[in-house]
């Protein structure tokens, strides 16, 4: 087998496994790379407090990355906890002749407000700045070391332009502390504009060692040859979707779901394999004909974590019928087979996360009769009432359509389907909304019962 490209990390231990050195091993596996390790502290933690540090000799830390050095080839590195002014300039003495791309996280302070930086040690940390290819603070960290008040983007352009006469090549400050619906990260390179790296904001308390994680997913991205800008891009992806794939750990904020790529990945093969039998169960149910609308009737799933259109399965063609009712099912299913099957389910799970399935089905009276029958939750839009900037495509009108129909529901986590009438060259559908494949066959079932008894 080809090697993998090795990233060292020179990074303290957190015994909880969030954050540090093991958090960074994580990482740098998972997206393909191989790990290294210098250790610069041991730490007693978990996910409440911080109850204590070791802190390495520098000499030691020293040893550890010459003797990684000196046998593997590394190709890119990275810096986490440092702790000491002695240490920092250990790593700094260690790097400064060799030609690895490093990048410089420079933790001052733990998520459970634990200092991980010796107040005599800021100094020093400045000097190992110019050794970096990129430095990756946060807003505290880059309030600290600019000496500044940051409250604004004029602010985080003046930070950066601060930070870069210390000499790193490149700044990201990572706009997580900001109260935003964004959570917006600034690369600043010497004499260009500060570039806005945007991600969707994701409620969750499991936020240790997130920039650990970040920044190990960087390095393994220069690793791998990557560009500064694809390889922050990727770590952003990567760490959004470890962050909405979080799980508690222990009484405090747990970290981000490292595995989660790998995880998806079975759920992927999972949810495929169950959208095929749904659809072969649906098949074989009596009268479902009459449900299938003009442009033939499909089915989307997402996974738990969806949040773009490659997170939502559906079938490759539709499922259609003959003029005798014979069922015939066209393609198979797959992730990112329909924008606007995915533009359905992505839409409605902003109001009710319980949702993970929808059908579209036909609309006529005799299922709009069937509906109210089975009691259903109703909601509706009207695409005559859409604004004009919305009409950009089949898939931003549904996205316009599901928030219009759901916000003004006065119980939108009920709701079991959306109703839209249509317009001129837009067919009328029924949109059936769904828990899971179990759901949603109960569903079709209760409706196709309803209209039999007509």
């Amino acid at each position: 087998m080809k090697s993998l490209p090795c990233v060292l990390t020179i990074a303290g231990s957190d015994s909880g496994g969030g954050a540090g050195i093991q958090a960074d091993l994580k990482t740098i596996s998972i997206l393909g790379c191989y790990g290294a390790s210098a250790i610069t502290a041991l730490t007693a933690q978990n996910t409440v407090t911080v109850a204590g540090i070791e802190a390495v000799s520098p000499e030691f830390v020293a040893l550890q990355i010459e003797t990684v050095c000196a046998d593997i080839n590394v190709k890119a590195a990275k810096t986490g906890m440092l702790f000491s002014a002695p240490i920092i300039r250990a790593v700094a003495a260690s790097m400064v002749n060799k030609s690895i791309p490093l990048i410089v996280d420079p933790v001052c302070v733990a998520s459970s407000g634990a200092r991980l930086l010796k107040e005599d040690a800021i100094q020093a940390m400045k000097e190992l700045f110019p050794l970096a290819d990129l430095l990756t603070p946060n807003v505290p960290e880059a309030e600290l070391f600019a000496d500044m008040e940051i409250k604004t983007r004029d602010d985080i352009f003046k930070a950066i332009e601060i930070l870069l006469e210390m000499g790193p090549k490149a700044v990201l400050i990572k706009g997580g502390h900001f109260d935003s619906v964004a959570a917006t990260d600034w690369l600043g390179i010497k004499g260009e504009q500060p570039i806005p790296f945007m991600q969707q904001r994701v409620k969750t308390r499991n936020m240790h060692g997130t920039g650990c994680t970040l920044s190990a997913a960087i390095a393994s991205g220069i690793a791998k040859r990557q560009n500064l800008v694809t390889s922050i891009l990727a770590a952003q992806k990567y760490l959004n979707l470890g962050l909405r794939a979080g799980f508690e750990v222990g009484e405090g904020g747990g970290p981000p779901n490292h595995l989660a790529p790998m995880l998806i990945n079975g759920m992927k093969e999972e949810l495929m394999s169950g959208m095929h039998e749904c659809g072969v169960r649906l098949s074989r149910m009596g009268g479902l004909s009459k449900l299938i609308p003009e442009i033939g009737l499909n089915i989307a799933a997402a996974l738990p974590f969806a949040s773009e259109m490659t997170d939502v399965a559906a079938y490759t063609g539709r499922i259609s019928c003959t003029r005798k009712g014979e069922i015939i099912i066209c393609g198979h299913p797959d992730f990112g087979a329909s924008a606007h099957m995915a533009a359905v389910v992505l839409s409605v799970r902003k109001f009710n996360e319980d949702i993970f399935c929808t059908a579209n089905l036909r609309y006529n009276e005799s299922i709009l009769d069937a509906v109210k029958e089975c009691k259903f939750t109703e909601a509706w839009f009207d695409l005559a009432d859409e604004p004009k900037q919305h009409m950009s495509s089949e898939s931003s009108s549904l996205e316009w359509g599901i928030n219009e129909a759901l916000s003004h529901h006065d119980e939108a986590t009920k709701v079991d389907v959306v109703c839209d009438p249509g317009e001129i060259g837009k067919e009328p559908i029924v949109r059936l909304l769904a828990k899971d494949f179990a759901d949603l066959e109960s569903k079709i079932a209760l409706l196709l019962g309803a209209i039999e008894d007509q």
